[in-house]
C-alpha cells in the first residue's frame, strides 16, 4: 500500500532515448524529436532524463549541454570569452563543487526574480514594459551587486576558515607556516 502510494506521489518524467545514429526518441508521445523539442521541454520545465539506448547511462546532461552551444552560437550570447574561460580554470581546482553550486543558487534567485517581475508586470503593453525594464534596470544592478557583495564575504570566510584549518593541521604535524 505504501509503496502505491510512494509511485503516485513521485513525479513522473519523460524518458528520452538516444540511439546509435543521434536520433532521440520521446517514450511519452511515441515519435522521434529534435533538440529544439528537447529545449522546449526546458522552456516549459518539463521533467525529463535522456538516456543512451545501449547502455543506459544518462545523457542529460550531454543534450543540455548541446544545446547551450547551438544557443550560444547563433544570435547573441550569454557568456563571454573571459567568463567561460573563468569556469575552465575552476575545473580541477579545490573551488569546483562549490562554483557549480553557487552558480545554481545565483541562476535560481534570479529566476525567483523574473518570476515576480512577470507576475507583476501581467496585462502591460509593450511600451509600458519597455519602460518597467528601463526603469528596473538600476534596481536589479543593486540587487546583483549586493548579491556579490555578499559572495565575496563569504569567499572571504571560507578563505579564512581554510587558513585556520591548514594552521591548526600543520600546527599537529609540529610544522608552522
Amino acid at each position: 500500500m505504501q509503496e502505491k502510494k510512494a509511485a503516485e506521489t513521485k513525479i513522473t518524467q519523460r524518458v528520452i532515448k538516444k540511439y546509435p545514429n543521434r536520433r532521440l526518441y520521446d517514450t511519452d508521445t511515441s515519435s522521434y524529436i529534435t533538440l529544439t523539442e528537447v529545449k522546449r521541454l526546458v522552456m516549459e520545465s518539463e521533467p525529463f532524463v535522456i538516456l543512451d539506448v545501449k547502455t543506459g547511462e544518462d545523457l542529460t546532461r550531454n543534450i543540455l549541454l548541446q544545446i547551450i552551444l547551438e544557443e550560444e552560437a547563433s544570435g547573441s550570447p550569454m557568456f563571454t570569452a573571459p567568463v567561460l574561460a573563468s569556469v575552465i580554470r575552476f575545473y580541477g581546482h579545490a573551488m569546483q563543487g562549490f562554483v557549480g553550486g553557487y552558480l545554481e543558487k545565483n541562476i535560481q534567485s534570479l529566476m525567483e526574480v523574473q518570476t515576480k517581475l512577470t507576475e507583476q508586470t501581467q496585462g502591460l503593453t509593450p511600451e509600458m514594459w519597455s519602460q518597467f525594464v528601463t526603469l528596473q534596470s538600476p534596481v536589479l544592478q543593486a540587487m546583483m551587486g549586493g548579491n556579490l557583495e555578499q559572495t565575496n564575504k563569504v569567499l572571504a570566510q571560507m578563505q579564512e576558515q581554510m587558513q585556520k584549518q591548514t594552521g591548526q593541521m600543520l600546527g599537529a604535524f609540529g610544522l608552522k607556516r
